[in-house]
């Protein structure tokens, strides 16, 4: 707080909190925790929407106004457009997600979870020279993971046993599969919605094999691709405090009986009132929004 500039209890409008999506005992702790807060400080309360702050703070840090957002990590694969006051979803993961996907091969290869295990696959990727035929499903606008993840531990150990390929060619192709798959159904949705922007959010978003395909597809339709940095595509307190405060702005609050959480929350389920306004502002709070991470 006091890295933000606030000196005192006077400065704090809210108390934001990620309602959902996530795993259980975290959310737990958070919603516990912002009670106790909020009726010591008698301040009000904002629950948050995990997926649709990972889309305010991108939107907020590159400036994009309306595109396609591509929200990959390791729990969500959404490919979303704003519409008629929410983030619709137009195409998502029907099993595990991407991040997910990429998590459980570093498994197989044994590769270090540091700092993380799609980082240190993007890493031995780049020396991939080799590329191997793996299954590419896309299912309209839906696509499974578990299907070419399967494929790939069952025949990883054999391949690299038989000197057929390398590690790397193995990361390398995998990569190239499931990415050109988001590559295409973000396109899809583009030319649905008649959109030519694309906004990269959450934590496979920091890949740079990622955004350079996705680059050069929105370059070929005359788009632009927005991406955020290491601080911003992975989750991060500073989305959670920024798209409560736009809630807030907006007269949104969260009674303290119904501060609960949830570990299902879809996108879709929020109402995006502050949408009609462009980034912070909503209601006079243009170059007034401090936040603490």
């Amino acid at each position: 707080m006091s890295e933000a500039g606030v000196t005192t209890l006077a400065d704090v409008d809210c108390l934001c909190y990620t309602r959902g999506p996530g795993m259980g005992a975290p959310l737990q702790v958070s919603a516990v925790a912002v009670r106790v807060l909020a009726q010591l400080w008698k301040k009000p309360l904002v629950a948050v929407n995990h997926c649709v702050a990972h889309i305010e703070m991108g939107r907020a840090v590159t400036g994009a106004e309306d595109p396609v957002v591509l929200y990959v990590s390791g729990g969500n694969t959404q490919v979303i457009a704003y519409s008629e006051g929410r983030y619709r979803i137009f195409g998502e993961t029907i099993d595990i997600a991407v991040g997910n996907c990429l998590d459980r091969f570093a498994r197989v290869l044994n590769l270090s979870n540091d700092p993380s295990p799609g980082y240190n696959i993007e890493q031995l990727a780049k020396k991939g020279e080799k590329f191997l035929d793996l299954p590419y499903v896309v299912k309209g606008w839906t696509f499974p993971f578990s299907g070419i993840l399967s494929y790939i531990e069952a025949t990883a150990v054999e391949k690299l046993k038989n000197n057929e390929c390398t590690p790397a060619d193995l990361c390398y192709s995998l990569q190239e599969t499931i990415f050109a798959m988001l590559v295409e159904i973000t396109e899809r949705a583009m030319a649905h919605c008649d959109k030519k922007d694309v906004l990269i959010v959450g934590g496979v978003g920091c890949n740079e094999r990622l955004q350079e395909m996705m680059r050069t597809m929105c370059s070929e339709r005359g788009g632009r691709l927005f991406a955020t940095d290491d601080r911003y595509c992975v989750d991060n307190g500073a989305m959670i405090a920024y798209t409560g405060l736009l809630a807030y702005a907006h007269g949104i609050r969260t009674p303290l009986e119904e501060s609960t959480f949830t570990q299902r929350f879809r996108t879709d389920e929020v109402e995006a009132i502050w949408r009609g306004d462009i980034l912070a502002k909503a209601n006079g709070l243009d170059g007034k929004v401090s936040i603490v991470d």
